[in-house]
């Protein structure tokens, strides 16, 4: 166990590494905490600095998921006595690890992202099967309504299914209990998304509602 602790604690500082905060520094000193929503991740960062900001803030929250899941789990640890834990286990305790350390990093006083992009690197590096499904749902939705949350919601649920009835082998299984919390802190983290979006405040990327718009013109 002490194998899991150390590494879900490497995974936990790993999260602590900002794309926002990384890509600011490179272009001059943005803070995103200044701009927009006030958050560190690629949709305030596309809202409030352009395409290519958020898609470099993206890939660098998406890579340290897949670090987390893949490489943290294989370094060598020698001092294991008895049983070690399965190294299925260690990947999603690591996915855990960093998406806490994304959303509730200690560096910016644990107030930090959303964990959707490193959820979805955690994904890619352990489920890479779901990831089409889960990524489809998130661009229909946006290119339907417009509305990131709803899209990030559509798709922790289709990520949740996929767990449960195809990945898992039962509800104690570590694909499982890993989707479960994961899809319960994403649901968490965007609990005032969920009230705009009821009260039709959310904000909308209308640019990217490129279906929506055709359906209406049809209509």
């Amino acid at each position: 166990m002490t194998e899991a602790l150390v590494k879900t604690l490497l995974a936990y500082l790993l999260g602590n590494v900002m794309g926002g905060q990384i890509i600011g520094w490179l272009r001059g000193g943005v803070d995103l905490r200044q701009h927009g929503s006030g958050n560190v991740g690629a949709t305030n960062a596309l809202r409030t600095q352009g395409a290519r900001f958020a898609i470099a803030v993206l890939l660098i929250d998406v890579l340290k998921g897949v670090i987390a899941a893949l490489a943290l789990p294989a370094i060598p640890w020698p001092w294991n006595a008895g049983v070690a834990l399965p190294r299925e286990w260690l990947g999603y305790l690591c996915g855990v690890g960093v998406a806490l350390g994304h959303c509730y990093p200690i560096t910016l006083g644990l107030k930090g992202g959303k964990g959707v992009a490193t959820l979805a690197g955690v994904f890619g590096a352990l489920m890479p099967a779901a990831l089409p499904a889960i990524l489809l749902v998130f661009a229909l939705v946006v290119m339907l309504f417009g509305y990131v949350s709803a899209a990030t919601l559509g798709a922790a649920a289709v990520a949740l299914l996929w767990a449960l009835l195809i990945e898992g082998h039962g509800l104690l299984s570590a694909p499982s209990l890993f989707t479960v919390a994961m899809a319960a802190l994403v649901v968490f983290k965007h609990r005032h998304n969920v009230l705009r979006l009821l009260h039709g405040e959310e904000h909308c990327f209308e640019k990217a509602r490129v279906l929506g718009r055709l359906l209406e013109r049809r209509g």
